[in-house]
């Protein structure tokens, strides 16, 4: 009886796992070839804009970031700028990022020398990784976050984890303490067993890494999922403190009638951190308010999610809110590395690596798995009856 259930149980997981495979092959190894590729987009784009990131360092002080902006929009017709990046290395360029235009297109951003604002050129390789972050996070579909595209690749992520879990399932052994069973591939195999062991061996190879993508991964697709887990790790008071500060000049007031700069808000920020950063992103405000926020990195931070963040009004340089990482709990860290984490940047370059290798074998579980639903569906197609029992013998019809 017991055996009767499992053998029941198992075949009802190998149809889900087999239809949701087939429903989402294409998409699947659509968003993981993306997120590979992505994998080395920092040290690529460096790579590539090597010439343009760095200055000869002068006695000169470097100009302040407003006066950069305005010699930079008298040189040349540029669009509203939304963010700078500053450094408190003399050698490093200013890297200005700009608003989006009334089609909703963002312009290339720009590295502009930090002491005269000529400008030295637009970091190759910047639309390209863009385009490929948006197929990868919203499928290129309309209204990137707010569109379609983003419930879509999350309804994926949660389709993969039940995939993950039932083709665990499936592949128990009796033997389940063999590492030989789990991890060795059986390559002496030919059609059928063979793509059965290279889905089977190699997806429990990769199953760790998926579910690390696919558990981070759902944190930016849908709200619900971060807002539990934000609630698992982090404690109520401290996601209380992470609202968003309103401007301690009046919420909700008009825009001011000069436009909001850079220059107060940079003061502030030097005078509260000194020497500690690296860089720092400065983005101005979206809506009406007057709080910029400040992203800063240390001097020995190689993770994206090793920052600071600070709110500061750009009006008067009153420093609104402080948000260090070292202050942070053991679960808001986690928070804030769940990017890293998204893609084994947390591990370091070796991690980054394993993750792109797992992420681009993905076509090769939607190819074995189609050709294994293909050869199940032939063996259990009923076998064609002989040619003589379909066309009787003239000799039994005359006898």
């Amino acid at each position: 009886m017991a055996a009767r259930l499992g053998h029941t149980i198992k075949a009802a997981l190998l149809q889900v796992h087999s239809i949701a495979g087939l429903v989402l092959a294409l998409l699947l190894a659509l968003i993981a070839l993306t997120g590979a590729i992505m994998s080395f987009e920092d040290e690529i784009v460096d790579h590539l804009n090597a010439g343009i990131m760095q200055v000869t360092p002068r006695q000169a002080p470097a100009l302040m970031p407003d006066d950069l902006i305005a010699r930079l929009k008298a040189a040349q017709d540029v669009g509203k700028v939304s963010a700078v990046t500053l450094s408190s290395d003399p050698a490093a360029a200013v890297h200005v990022r700009f608003a989006r235009d009334e089609r909703g297109a963002r312009p290339t951003s720009l590295y502009v020398d930090p002491y005269d604002a000529r400008v030295l050129g637009s970091p190759r390789g910047e639309a390209f990784f863009a385009t490929v972050r948006r197929l990868h996070r919203w499928l290129l579909l309309p209204g990137d976050a707010k569109g379609w595209g983003r419930p879509i690749t999350g309804t994926v992520a949660l389709s993969l984890i039940v995939m993950l879990v039932s083709g665990l399932v499936l592949r128990w052994p009796r033997r389940a303490g063999s590492v030989k069973l789990w991890l060795k591939p059986n390559l002496g195999l030919s059609g059928r067993g063979l793509h059965r062991s290279l889905h089977t061996v190699i997806g429990t190879w990769v199953l760790p890494v998926y579910l690390a993508m696919t558990l981070t991964g759902l944190w930016f697709s849908f709200e619900w999922y971060r807002d539990g887990v934000a609630w698992l790790l982090s404690r109520p008071q401290v996601t209380a403190a992470k609202m968003p500060a309103k401007s301690p000049r009046g919420a909700g007031r008009a825009e001011p009638a000069q436009p909001i700069g850079f220059d107060q808000a940079w003061t502030a920020f030097q005078r509260e951190e000194g020497g500690r950063f690296s860089r720092a992103l400065l983005t101005l405000p979206a809506g009406p308010g007057t709080v910029m926020r400040i992203r800063s990195w240390g001097m020995n931070s190689t993770l994206e999610t090793t920052r600071d963040e600070f709110r500061i009004d750009a009006v008067t340089g009153q420093l609104v809110s402080a948000e260090r990482y070292a202050d942070k709990t053991f679960g808001d860290k986690i928070i804030a590395a769940i990017y890293d984490i998204h893609r084994g940047a947390i591990l370091g370059w070796p991690g980054k690596l394993v993750f792109m290798i797992a992420a681009a074998l993905m076509p090769l579980f939607s190819v074995t798995g189609i050709l294994l639903y293909l050869s199940r569906r032939k063996l259990r197609r009923p076998a064609q009856p002989p040619l003589g029992r379909l066309v009787p013998d003239r000799v039994s019809r005359e006898g």
